[in-house]
């Protein structure tokens, strides 16, 4: 195996987590920034009342894209055994 193969492997790697966290990322940010806005406009500051809905919000997004990541997942690990499997035996 080459630096560049090691080099592909990794760089597949870092955009498999990129592309899985981002959507929660994503959904976590808007539910906290309405959160915030209506914190802001009700003048009720309080820190835990944010959790909950960004909680379950996360919770569901996972829920839902679960088939999709997993999915992203197996051919990750599909890619690392055809790569396995082109290596030379010595």
């Amino acid at each position: 195996m080459t630096q560049d193969d090691v080099m592909e492997l990794m760089q597949a790697a870092v955009m498999l987590a990129m592309k899985l966290a981002l959507p929660v990322l994503i959904v976590a940010m808007i539910v906290g920034l309405v959160i915030a806005i209506l914190q802001a406009a009700t003048q009720i500051h309080e820190q835990t009342i944010s959790f909950a809905p960004k909680a379950v919000a996360v919770g569901l997004t996972l829920f839902f894209l679960a088939p999709w990541m997993a999915n992203e997942c197996i051919e990750f690990v599909n890619l690392i055994f055809d790569k396995m499997a082109e290596l030379p035996i010595t």
